[in-house]
């Protein structure tokens, strides 16, 4: 018994001697504005002893005493600190401040400022136009190398999240969505995208989960927020494809922003297989002001003015296709003209109201106007050969298999307005954020189609006919449409920590009416992100929702074939396209090599029904005009994001995904199924000399299903080949004041001077995102690939002052 209780007293005293030796480590982590920063890791240098900053920036945490202890504070976008205690006493008070990261050999600073607690990536980008990009430098060039997205055509700005098309993501300015042209066709005749990227000052995307603030939408969310500039600021850019000038200014109430671009890329369609004289012309203007009225007031106001002028004669073309054992050549002599005119205006006006710290209020007037001309009159007379594969040149062999011509003719005319008018509101109570809004729309669209195609094979027209001559394609469409929107949403996000870790929940509901069919739509929406405890580096997510596509206007545009062609009427009994989405994702943060990583993976469900079939043909998404079948999209993305070169960030993406359709009775691939995507962007400089840098952009993706035009039950019967390209560009920067050639009196005004040259499609693949399709008198069809852009260079300035 006397040894049990000596026993049990050594115990005490150990327990006692060993608590007396911890050190009670606690504080703040805060920005320079005084907002607490979450998920900050404070842990001591060398040893194992740590803790991570809660909802209001506190951590607390103990650690064995010693004579010195050495204090590590990061954040993942913001700079590391490190603090030495000296003989410390019982406990440390440490309240740490931290400064945004910026590394001035970022020339792309994409900065994901920490543990992400939601579906959405929140980006800061800087001077990303010396990425080289084909399109001319647009923010949606970058999309295109993150996990789950594609872009088959580097001519657009058009890109597919998870299996969606293009018209399945929407896309924000300063919480204003934006729309594109509605006639658009071909990647050439598209222009400048809406988001200038001089304006930019960050990016939050979605590929999926997102919540309700954001619309009707089934694939992705691109919310962008314009510049606020502190003082006077600007910049120049001129290469090949076009220009661009942009300029800020603030005083004490006022700031402003403006910006113009100019693109003129003939020299790249050029290198297209139809030779003639291209001559595009794509001009815009974009401003944002703001005006603060008080401190608890502000004003604001955002323009777009943009004129995308496409004129095109061609004159021949030569394309070779088939397989090494049998090739075929398409030749063609062309005559007429294709003349296309989009113009654009928009304009927003937003007022808000903070009625304290906590709780900001605000309304939005909207209007967008677009004004659509497609014209041409083309025809051609071709050739197809035989192509001679057994020696090293390949040459046409005297073979002909067809000699025909065709004609092509449209007079397209769209015109469309739509005034939105908004109420949003935020506020923050506790661990909760409520966001909640409520809005209407009113659209008009009207709409003039006339476009038919003839064609003659060996002396006939085709259809043949031995009575008349017919055509082989018409299409008339002569509609109005007058048409209202309501909308409302209610969310909550609620933060807090449990014994066993931190946790973020969002929930809400989406209400919309469509008046169109007098169809109500109720999308609820969640969300939960957790970061446990026992692995701080670890974040898991998961998101669920009922999402809904709802029809703009090509969507329930129904061909009815009567009298020899097709008749375009609006389909009044359309639905809206729902799905049923999970998505469940793990984010680990890591060092390698002293160098700070990020890995992504998440699996993504989505069951449709409701679903309106369709075909992709270049940027074209033609639509059935029907729900008449149902679906689903299955996949898997994995990212890699940090420092393969210290100090500055590249990330390589993998993709993996399987999507199908079923209507009529048949089951087959979705037009997007793109079943692989392999991506990556990467940036490095010369160790000894940072100010040459180089950025590569890569991407080597599945074909996409196609089959004969105008045939809906074989529409994936075939599979393009696989979309490979590589775009490399070389900078080297000039620093005003370091640089001898910028102390000269006329450069002193210039803090930055880039000067680039890119290479487009480094390897010269002959890439395709569309076909041209034969049909001869006998009704045999061939499909001639319509090839992208060859190699070209580029050479590019940039300055900033």
């Amino acid at each position: 018994m006397n040894i049990r209780y000596s026993l049990f007293l050594l115990f005490i005293c150990f327990v006692c001697n060993v608590h007396a030796q911890l050190i009670k480590v606690h504080g703040t982590v805060m920005t320079l504005e005084g907002e607490p920063i979450e998920l900050a890791t404070i842990h001591v240098a060398g040893g194992v002893a740590g803790g991570m900053s809660d909802l209001k920036g506190h951590y607390e945490f103990f650690t064995p005493k010693s004579d010195t202890v050495k204090l590590v504070i990061s954040c993942l976008g913001f700079n590391k600190v490190e603090r030495k205690i000296v003989s410390p006493d019982k406990e440390i008070l440490l309240n740490v401040v931290l400064q945004s990261a910026f590394n001035a050999l970022k020339d792309l600073e994409v900065t994901e400022r920490k543990q992400e607690t939601e579906m959405t990536q929140q980006i800061k980008l800087d001077r990303f136009r010396l990425m080289p990009d084909a399109s001319g430098g647009s923010v949606e060039s970058l999309l295109s190398t993150f996990a789950g997205v594609n872009s088959n055509n580097e001519m657009s700005s058009q890109y597919m999240v998870r299996g969606g098309n293009y018209d399945e993501n929407s896309v924000y300015v300063n919480g204003i969505e934006v729309y594109r042209p509605l006639l658009i066709r071909a990647g050439q005749q598209e222009g400048l995208s809406f988001i200038n990227p001089d304006l930019v000052q960050s990016i939050d995307f979605s590929a999926g989960g997102f919540d309700t603030r954001y619309g009707d939408k089934m694939s992705s969310v691109l919310d962008i927020s314009y510049k606020k500039p502190e003082l006077f600021e600007g910049s120049f850019a001129a290469s090949l494809q076009g220009g661009s000038v942009y300029l800020g200014h603030a005083t004490k109430k006022l700031t402003q922003i403006h910006g113009v671009r100019y693109k003129r890329n003939a020299s790249l369609l050029g290198s297209l297989d139809t030779k003639g004289e291209y001559d595009p012309s794509f001009l815009d203007y974009q401003t944002y002001i703001t005006y603060t009225l008080s401190p608890r007031w502000e004003l604001s106001l955002l323009g777009n003015v943009s004129s995308n002028s496409y004129k095109f004669a061609p004159q021949n073309r030569t394309t070779k296709f088939g397989t090494q054992e049998i090739a075929k050549e398409f030749k063609v002599y062309f005559d007429g003209k294709e003349d296309d005119q989009f113009t654009t205006v928009f304009g927003a006006l937003t007022l808000k109201h903070k009625i304290d710290k906590q709780t900001e209020l605000g309304l939005m007037l909207s209007a967008f106007q677009t004004d659509e001309q497609e014209r041409y009159d083309i025809t051609g007379e071709y050739w197809l050969n035989d192509v001679d594969v057994s020696g090293e040149s390949q040459r046409a062999i005297d073979k002909t298999l067809g000699v025909a011509s065709y004609h092509e003719h449209a007079r397209n005319k769209l015109k469309a307005s739509v005034l939105n008018f908004s109420h949003m509101g935020a506020a923050t109570r506790n661990s909760h954020t409520i966001r909640w809004g409520a809005g209407g729309q009113i659209e008009k669209i009207t709409d003039r189609m006339r476009e038919w195609e003839w064609r003659d094979s060996a002396g006939y027209s085709m259809p043949y006919n031995p009575n008349q001559v017919n055509v082989i394609y018409n299409l008339y469409s002569r509609n109005e449409l007058n048409n209202t929107r309501l909308y409302s949403y209610l969310q909550d996000t609620y933060k807090f920590d449990i014994a066993s870790g931190f946790i973020s929940v969002t929930g809400g509901l989406r209400a919309s009416y469509w008046g169109f069919n007098k169809e109500v739509l109720i999308s609820p929406r969640a969300s939960i992100a957790y970061i446990p405890d026992w692995e701080k580096k670890f974040t898991f997510r998961f998101a669920t929702g009922l999402y809904y596509q709802s029809p703009f206007y090509k969507e329930f545009r129904d061909s009815v074939y009567s009298d020899g062609g097709y008749r375009i009427q609006l389909n009044r009994n359309i639905k809206s396209q729902r799905s049923l989405q999970f998505i469940g994702g793990i984010d680990h943060y890591f060092y390698f090599l002293y160098r700070p990583f990020k890995f992504t993976v998440e699996a993504y469900y989505k069951s449709i029904d409701h679903l309106i079939p369709y075909t992709v043909d270049n940027v074209r998404v033609m639509y059935f005009g029907e729900n008449r079948g149902s679906g689903h999209i299955a996949g898997l993305d994995m990212k890699i994001f940090g420092e393969l070169v210290p100090g500055i960030d590249s990330w390589v993406s993998l993709s993996l995904m399987d999507s199908r359709e079923r209507f009529d009775g048949k089951r087959m691939p979705r037009p997007t199924d793109q079943r692989y995507n392999i991506s990556m962007f990467f940036q490095d400089y010369f160790p000894n000399n940072p100010k040459y840098k180089l950025q590569l952009k890569l991407v080597w993706a599945d074909g996409l299903p196609f089959g004969p035009s105008r045939d809906e039950a074989n529409k994936a019967a075939f599979r393009m080949s696989p979309y490979r390209r590589v775009d490399i560009g070389m900078s080297r920067q000039l620093v005003g004041g370091e640089d001898r050639v910028m102390r000269h009196k006329i450069m002193r005004h210039i803090k930055n001077l880039w000067l680039g040259v890119d290479v487009f499609n480094l390897f010269n693949i002959s890439n395709v995102n569309s076909y041209y399709w034969i049909t001869d008198v006998h009704n045999q069809q061939y499909a001639v690939p319509n090839y992208l852009t060859s190699r070209q260079i580029n050479l590019r300035i940039v300055a900033d002052f």
